[in-house]
Order: structure tokens, then C-alpha cells, then sequence
């Protein structure tokens, strides 16, 4: 009789955290949401932005867009397994000066706090390297690669081909 009454608890425990078990593809919130990743060099600022939205990629306005200086161009919207992903680049110069990521994947708890460490690491790379030929973020290698072709599309539409 004991066999029996310890055999039930015990099953009757493993459901009970067997339902219980949260998975990531919830839409918990978490602790932090992914900034738009936006990023001047020297410039210290930061804007947000989230959502979707969709360009023909490659286009590029003038100082009167309200950016401080320079010319903005847009990379394709480049689908990933996730969600899309688009780069916008700010060149004054020759240089990229600001890059910022109006759309990424963020559906989910988990896209959101991926992107939140991602994007921003993407950002600093791009600005250094002045290319895109920059490193994938390990752990998010789908949005990495979305964001480089974006990036790609971008620097062709400046005719930044370094």
C-alpha cells in the first residue's frame, strides 16, 4: 500500500511541474525591451523605435529628413527565420556616423531580449569597421544575418562599397 501512495504522489508531482513548465515562446514580458539601436559616433544618443514596416530598400533622403548632419539611406527590409530585419545607415563624409535598426524581430519574450544585446553590439561593429564586414553575435545568428544583408543594401545605396 505504501508502493502505491508513493507512486501516485510522485506522478502526481511530475504533471504538476510538467504544467507548470513556462516556455520561452510566451509572450512574457521580460526584463528588458531591445532599444531601436541607434548609435552616433561621439554623439552619445540613443532613440527608440520598435515595430514593422517595410521599404523597397536602398533609399536615400537629404539633411532635411531631421537628421543633424548627413544623408540617410535605408537597407532592404531582409526577411529571417524570426522576423525582418532593417538597417538604416546616417553618412556624412564618407563615413557612417549613425546606424539605427527601425525593424527586428521582436514577436516574442525571447526575440526581445536577443535583440536587446544584439542590436546594440551590431551597431558599435558597424560603426568601427565602417563596412559590413562585421562579426555575428553568437546566440543571435539569424538576426546578425538579416541585419548585415540590410546593411549591405544600405552601404550600396550610399555607394560605401569598402
Amino acid at each position: 500500500m505504501r508502493r502505491i501512495t508513493l507512486w501516485g504522489l510522485s506522478t502526481l508531482a511530475a504533471v504538476v511541474l510538467l504544467f507548470s513548465y513556462r516556455t520561452s515562446l510566451g509572450s512574457a514580458a521580460t526584463a528588458s525591451t531591445p532599444p531601436a539601436a541607434a548609435a552616433g559616433s561621439g554623439s552619445g544618443t540613443t532613440s527608440s523605435s520598435t515595430g514593422t514596416g517595410s521599404s523597397t530598400g536602398g533609399t536615400g533622403t537629404g539633411p532635411g529628413d531631421g537628421t543633424a548632419s548627413g544623408t540617410t539611406y535605408q537597407g532592404s527590409v531582409a526577411p529571417t527565420r524570426w522576423g525582418d530585419v532593417q538597417v538604416s545607415i546616417t553618412v556624412s563624409g564618407g563615413r557612417i556616423t549613425a546606424v539605427t535598426v527601425p525593424v527586428y524581430p521582436d514577436a516574442n519574450g525571447k526575440d526581445r531580449q536577443i535583440n536587446a544585446r544584439a542590436l546594440p553590439t551590431l551597431v558599435r561593429e558597424t560603426i568601427a569597421a565602417q563596412s559590413a564586414d562585421i562579426d555575428t553575435v553568437s546566440g543571435a545568428t539569424v538576426t546578425s544575418d538579416g541585419y548585415k544583408e540590410s546593411l549591405q543594401a544600405a552601404l550600396d545605396a550610399a555607394h560605401l562599397n569598402a
